[in-house]
């Protein structure tokens, strides 16, 4: 019979002020509330009448330039962090003759798009801005603002020549794999048909907005646009707010994730009246934003960023460092576990251990609920801001404005109880009967994660033999390492696939990066035109990605729905999270490095 959550507790001394199966029951129900049938299909793409949700507002429409039809030995797709990332670790490397492609008008991808009111990182900028040391760089905030991540982006792509020969406003519409010349042939919407040698696929998770499928949603007559695609023209201000054309606008927004948390309080400010709609509250936690001090900047040794960045993934999967170096909200409970863990000695089973991480994230989430309550004033907005899920259900939120917005007599929070907005009209937003009239609906709705991987990048591959990529990982992804796939010779997967999925996502593409540019390396430096994962080396790592997939499935069934859990349905292929190296990032970073070392290329074939 396995412990239980009081025998546990009691095992370690620790004095609860909460019943931790109340807790659990609680839990569950909320999570109940709303599991739906449709998963991801509740929402809808934006495509056809909603096409203008993903135009460009930054650049000048009608762009047009001559089609490209030369070659380059790597073609890099996406002007991400992945992109630039592999970019510069390519460069490092000594390759030349790189091309990066870009759908935007720069470089910076989710910090190009997403240029709404308080956009700022959620995780450590020293951790979380990639290549600060090459760059000489040292962020001004402990969370960088939304500004200063583009700025910081553009630098990279200076710093390693990434600019020149850059395609921007350019988005790919197909790939094909040309066995005779063993060259990927790249269409894109310019009418390009340029060739390469390698490419890098940097499209990254969080590139292609979605929309709520609520009925009635092309009715409504007012203003509209999404959080990643904001209208300054309509709301008037900046990224730093003072959004004054809003003085005399009823505004809804619908969404109360990670974005919404950041720009709710802008839109407060500003608006006549703000209804925040909200189907799951958010766990905002204290964020303390210090500027960086400038003596500790001036005492870091060489190294101190990957260190910084070793130390906060060890921490937030479960792993002991005897210092916390990022010391925030992310790491706040692993540090209350760690406490308790020396108290409860070296006797405690696996299964007390399980018990311990769910207890001290009981606790931390307690404290979360706590917060909510004792800074809104409202008793009935309060309870419903309070999250009853475990902390990593969903992306944890850091802010010291969100929840005093509340407390405005022009803000009002529609909580659905978990059930979404019921339809929208011409003229509003209905929940339960009752039509909200407004102005301005902003859709804080996320981006598509859950969807395939070559519908979420906007085209298919065509590997040897003629098959489609989009064909082959029907069922589910196919690949070696995560980074390769067997008949699709000299191509690298970036991003979610397969591969050890770390919170602070850069240290996921950094790593990925490296890895390419040593392979790169390897097979230029010795005249191998081709590198393809062999069969045998895919099925083997598929059937490692399934068997490990079982380690985090019971935690993902146990939360409410989200990206996280591919909208509850976490056994499903296609989620955020579904494909990750269940042994953890850490133990698959470990597993990389071996393999490199080893240098034998094993899995793949260099001809």
């Amino acid at each position: 019979m396995s412990e239980s959550l009081t025998d546990t507790a009691q095992k370690a001394g620790m004095k609860l002020a909460f019943d931790p199966n109340a807790l659990r029951d609680k839990y569950r129900t909320e999570r109940d509330k709303r599991l739906r049938t449709d998963g991801n299909q509740q929402y809808v793409e934006i495509a056809g009448d909603f096409a203008r949700f993903e135009d460009d507002p930054y650049v000048a429409p009608g762009f047009t330039r001559a089609p490209l039809t030369d070659e380059v030995d790597v073609v890099v797709i996406g002007g991400g962090f992945g992109g630039l990332l592999a970019g510069a670790r390519l460069r490092q490397a000594g390759i030349k003759s790189i091309r990066m492609i870009e759908k935007g008008g720069d470089f910076g991808g989710t910090w190009y798009w997403n240029r709404y009111p308080g956009a700022a990182c959620d995780i450590e900028s020293y951790i979380y801005l990639p290549l600060l040391e090459e760059v000489n760089y040292i962020p001004k905030e402990k969370y960088s603002h939304g500004p200063e991540i583009l700025a910081h982006s553009q630098a990279i792509a200076r710093k390693f020549d990434l600019y020149d020969g850059a395609c921007f406003q350019t988005e790919v519409t197909g790939m094909e794999w040309d066995e005779a010349i063993s060259r990927w042939i790249i269409s894109t919407n310019l009418g390009d048909r340029m060739k390469a040698r390698y490419v890098a696929m940097s499209n990254g998770p969080l590139n292609k907005p979605k929309l709520p499928g609520i009925p009635g949603i092309e009715t409504f007559k007012g203003h509209t646009f999404h959080t990643s695609r904001w209208d300054y023209a309509y709301t008037g201000g900046d990224s730093n707010g003072n959004l004054n054309k809003l003085g005399d606008k009823r505004v809804a927004i619908i969404g109360t994730g990670a974005t919404a948390v950041q720009c709710v309080p802008h839109l407060g400010a500003a608006a006549r009246h703000l209804y925040v709609f909200q189907r799951t509250p958010s766990s905002v936690d204290v964020r303390n934003n210090p500027r960086t001090d400038p003596e500790w900047a001036n005492n870091l040794e060489p190294g101190w960023q990957q260190k910084r960045m070793n130390n906060f993934n060890i921490l937030v999967t479960g792993g002991h460092q005897d210092e916390d170096l990022v010391n925030d909200g992310w790491t706040d409970l692993f540090r209350n576990l760690g406490s308790i863990v020396p108290t409860a000695g070296n006797e405690m089973s696996a299964g007390g251990r399980t018990n311990l991480m769910e207890l001290a994230d009981l606790q931390k989430m307690e404290q979360i609920r706590a917060r909510a309550q004792a800074i809104v004033d409202d008793p009935a907005t309060a309870e419903a801001l309070k999250p009853y899920y475990r902390q990593f259900c969903k992306r944890p939120c850091m802010h010291e404005d969100y929840l005093p917005t509340f407390n405005r007599t022009n803000v009002t929070l529609v909580d659905t109880q978990g059930k979404g907005v019921q339809r929208i009209t011409e003229k509003g937003i209905v929940v339960d009967g009752k039509e909200y009239e407004v102005d301005c609906i902003v859709f804080s709705t996320g981006f598509e994660v859950g969807t395939g991987y070559t519908h979420q990048s906007g085209y298919d591959l065509i590997g040897r033999d003629g098959v489609r990529l989009s064909q082959k990982w029907a069922e589910g992804l196919r690949t070696f390492h995560g980074m390769f796939s067997h008949g699709f010779p000299n191509c690298f997967f970036m991003g979610m696939t397969q591969t050890g999925f770390t919170p602070n996502l850069p240290h996921m593409l950094n790593e990925q990066s490296m890895h390419i540019s040593y392979i790169l390396k390897r097979a230029m430096g010795s005249n191998a035109g081709n590198i393809e994962a062999s069969e045998e080396a895919e099925s083997e790592w598929v059937g490692t990605i399934k068997r490990l997939a079982q380690l985090n499935q019971g935690f993902y069934e146990e939360c409410t729905p989200g990206y996280y859990n591919n909208e509850g349905k976490p056994g499903d292929s296609g989620g955020f999270l579904t494909s990750a190296y269940g042994g953890g990032p850490e133990e698959f970073f470990a597993m990389w490095k071996s393999w490199r070392e080893d240098g034998g290329m094993n899995g793949l074939h260099l001809s």
